[in-house]
């Protein structure tokens, strides 16, 4: 019988209701039938509904990573209910019958594979004559030579908006941030939308959270406003002068296509799974374990953005997931949840950058945390605290880099100096923590932590982040390993 857990169920699941339902149907005895095929790749449920008919539910494992419910009810999520609910039969290892596979989930796999699905189909398995071949090569390189004229004039058109994004900052050192509030506020909020018609992605998201720091700031005359906005507009100018550069070599060289920059996707860059690997930015039979889980509001985006930071058993370096859901598109994209296990990853893509790197992946296997896998971790955590702080604000200059790096992170004890919160290692170093921009806070969780224990010879996943009004490097705990658990601050 296929392995599978709750936890993976709830994953899949379109929304919590979906997996609360399946669960309750499982538990109630909704099914009256239950099939699986004898190579243990194909599951067959009649579960009784609303509808005059019971419902016929499959779900096929020829992916075992990736397993597809299918279902006769009128239901538009997916998987729905019934399908969650014969995977929860799965997971609690009920008896079921033996069946054959069905010829329309043969075709289904046959097709997905790409392979011919029979002779009545009209396939014709002929070799090509020369006259076909060069047909077919002529119209390959026909479209590729549209498609490269096509990026070419995008990559022109964005050198366009960068300049007028250079005379906007020009504009703005000159004349000071002050100019930005009032009724200007709408002249700006204009520039961000020409900078969005010109395929500018990340420079209209800083002019936006740019506009936020001056509004804000002049609401309610708080200078950590000013600062924020100062440290956006740094941000800005870098970003502008980068891609500036990088968009003219790439049109000096002739080259158009995906590369291995992270401008790349600030810049409207939107990275498939396959581009990463070509780039040789995987990671092969990786074990991933969840340590935080958060999800925040990015007002200049105007997306949700769903964050979780995942350890690699192997070497202890910390890799991050994100799931962005715009505004204007909620009910299309699903919410992602925490996930309290370890992730076997047969192949992830990697995407450009410095600190923690994004990773993806499509299917995947979760099993359950043990002790040996924190005891691997907590030898992996940094005991150097100097050293690591260094290595931090090197990673951190960079203008347009995430301003969060997250670590493990060895302690002998958190508690309070001079009235602050701060982390003390065995050699006596230490270091304030707080709570970092773009990220949950959790400072005040510690004083919630039900045992002293916790706060003392322990590993902290933390977030390193420059707190711009206090001058000074910071650590946003985010969880504690002890040698048996994982307490999240954020989950």
């Amino acid at each position: 019988m296929q392995k599978i857990t709750e936890q993976q169920i709830a994953a899949m699941a379109p929304n919590p209701a979906a997996a609360s339902n399946g669960k309750k149907i499982s538990a109630k005895g909704g099914f009256v039938r239950r099939e699986c095929s004898a190579d243990d790749t194909f599951y067959l449920g009649e579960c009784t509904g609303s509808g005059k008919s019971n419902y016929i539910t499959t779900v096929d494992f020829i992916e075992p990573d990736a397993p597809v419910c299918r279902c006769s009810c009128p239901s538009r999520q997916f998987p729905c209910k019934h399908g969650l609910a014969l995977l929860y039969e799965i997971a609690a290892g009920k008896d079921f019958g033996t069946c054959e596979i069905p010829d329309d989930i043969l075709k289904k796999r046959a097709k997905k594979a790409g392979k011919k699905e029979n002779a009545e189909e009209g396939a014709d398995d002929r070799p090509l004559t020369e006259e076909e071949i060069e047909k077919k090569k002529a119209a390959a390189e026909k479209s590729a030579k549209s498609a490269k004229a096509a990026r070419t004039k995008k990559l022109k058109k964005q050198l366009e908006g960068l300049g007028l994004a250079e005379k906007l900052v020009r504009d703005l050192i000159k004349a000071g941030l002050g100019t930005m509030g009032g009724a200007a506020l709408k002249t700006y909020e204009q520039l961000s939308k020409q900078l969005g018609d010109y395929y500018l992605p990340g420079p209209q998201r800083l002019l936006n959270g740019l506009m936020l720091e001056v509004a804000a700031f002049q609401k309610d005359g708080d200078e950590a406003h000013y600062d924020s906005a100062i440290s956006v507009l740094e941000k800005f100018w870098t970003l502008v002068k980068k891609s500036k550069q990088y968009l003219t070599d790439k049109l000096e060289k002739g080259e158009d296509a995906p590369d291995d920059n992270e401008l790349y996707e600030e810049l409207g860059g939107v990275w498939k799974l396959t581009e990463l690997e070509a780039l040789g930015k995987t990671l092969s039979e990786a074990d991933l374990m969840q340590l935080s889980f958060w999800c925040v509001y990015d007002d200049a985006r105007k997306e949700y953005i769903d964050a979780g930071a995942w350890a690699d058993l192997a070497d202890g370096t910390i890799y991050m997931t994100y799931n962005y859901r715009p505004i204007k598109a909620l009910k299309y994209v699903k919410q992602e949840d925490s996930v309290f296990g370890v992730a076997h990853v047969a192949s992830a893509a990697c995407y450009p950058g410095q600190g923690n790197l994004r990773v993806r992946w499509n299917g995947v296997q979760i099993r359950d945390i043990d002790a040996g896998d924190l005891g691997a971790l907590r030898k992996m955590a940094v005991t150097n605290l100097a050293a690591e702080t260094k290595n931090v604000k090197n990673t951190l200059k960079n203008a347009i880099a995430d301003p969060v790096f997250i670590r493990l992170v060895a302690f002998s004890e958190i508690g309070k100096i001079g009235g602050s919160l701060c982390l003390k290692n065995a050699a006596g170093e230490t270091v304030m923590l707080g709570d970092a921009p773009g990220i949950e806070p959790s400072l005040d969780r510690i004083g919630l932590l039900p045992e002293e224990r916790l706060l003392k010879d322990q590993v902290l996943l933390g977030a390193f982040y420059y707190d711009s009004a206090a001058r000074r490097l910071k650590l946003q705990p985010l969880s504690i390993l002890t040698e048996n658990e994982v307490v999240r601050l954020l989950y």
